[in-house]
């Protein structure tokens, strides 16, 4: 008998870049170890899309660039696209402090102390619900920056697991005169790191990855500038959903992709418990071709 079926939430997540010296950078926080979702492990700010990521009164008049329409099409939805790159901002600032938004076609800067305490505030406010990102645009002259957030991927919980989610990932540049920290409470530490470095310290097992973050360091490895990135993200179509199996192996797991042996034989062996979630064993992750 199959499981009973879970809920897919959808959810957003967004790679913060920078250009160095060594190559493109991005951010990453590591989840508290008590976290009842990967606790521990390194991650891309990101969560949930929340109701008023859809329903915020005036919301379409504070987004430059993009709208429900054009947001859909990209995604490949009818409507609702628009709540993925609102969510993937307002999780950027909830999680980072990194505020994805322009006044006079600028990004807001946090330079001064007096506005970054502000701000510091308005994050706080926003992530407890108490105000909405069209107000604190609407306060501050501001419009969120969407079309200056590329879209990546498209990574969905496979099934099994009590929680599932359909996860858009999006990257974007860090703005000038912003500086990104963990919030001392879900996440507990934060840092800039190459790709290449942050895959080559999780196969050391110094640095947890969930597999979605793998790939998507993965594909960023690739690229020698964040201009290079953000050039090849704008224009990718057709991103197709990566649904990845999972088989129990022992005390552990095997995460099988999509096009790899023994994923559609992994289909009727779906564990009850357990998650891509979880952070893989090095090498317990059937590679792509």
């Amino acid at each position: 008998m199959s499981p009973d079926p879970v809920p897919v939430r959808p959810a957003a997540t967004v790679l913060l870049l920078r250009d160095s010296e060594a190559g493109v950078e991005v951010f990453m926080l590591r989840r508290n170890r008590e976290s009842a979702f990967v606790g521990g492990v390194y991650v891309f700010p990101g969560g949930k899309v929340d109701p008023s990521d859809r329903e915020d009164p005036g919301l379409e008049e504070v987004c430059g660039g993009r709208d429900d329409a054009s947001c859909s099409s990209a995604l490949g939805l009818t409507s609702g696209g628009l709540a993925y790159w609102v969510a993937a901002v307002r999780e950027c600032f909830e999680e980072a402090g990194v505020l994805l938004a322009t006044r006079d076609d600028a990004f807001v800067s946090l330079a001064d102390p007096t506005r970054a305490e502000r701000f510091g505030g308005y994050r706080d406010l926003v992530y407890s619900g108490d105000l909405r990102l069209a107000e604190l645009c609407r306060r501050e002259g501001l419009r969120l920056a969407l079309d200056r957030v590329g879209y990546l991927s498209h990574w969905i919980t496979p099934v099994g697991p009590p929680r599932r989610f359909d996860t858009r990932f999006f990257v974007a540049a860090v703005p000038p005169d912003q500086v990104p920290l963990h919030d001392g409470g879900e996440t507990v530490a934060s840092e800039w790191i190459r790709p290449g470095e942050a895959l080559r310290r999780h196969l050391a097992g110094e640095f947890d990855l969930i597999l979605p973050t793998i790939r998507n360091l993965e594909d960023v490895a690739r690229f020698e500038t964040v201009d290079e990135v953000m050039a090849d993200v704008a224009v990718r179509r057709d991103i197709r959903a990566i649904t990845p199996r999972i088989v129990r192996e022992g005390s552990g797991i095997r995460v099988i992709e999509p096009g790899r042996p023994g994923y559609d034989e992994a289909a009727a062996r779906a564990p009850t418990e357990g998650s891509v979630n979880e952070v893989p064993r090095p090498g317990s992750v059937t590679p792509p071709d």
